[in-house]
């Protein structure tokens, strides 16, 4: 319960936060990789390990997928 919760704090803007500066395309795990190096809390990298696997061409399929898991 604490863990959703908590997911449920972290916007969308909090994840693209961590993602400024990367070059799309990449993968989930690439995300996840990037805003991990960029100093992203564990809530942040637990809610993008939630988000589909796909490739992901701009902030906007980040964005998306996000939204879908709220």
């Amino acid at each position: 319960m604490t863990q959703r919760k908590s997911m449920q704090h972290v916007s969308t803007a909090d994840v693209q936060q961590f993602l400024a500066g990367i070059d799309y395309p990449k993968s989930k795990q690439e995300l996840v990789d990037y805003a991990r190096s960029q100093g992203a809390p564990d809530k942040v990298i637990d809610l993008m390990q939630q988000m589909e696997d796909m490739e992901f061409r701009n902030p906007t399929d980040v964005s998306k997928s996000i939204g879908k898991l709220k």
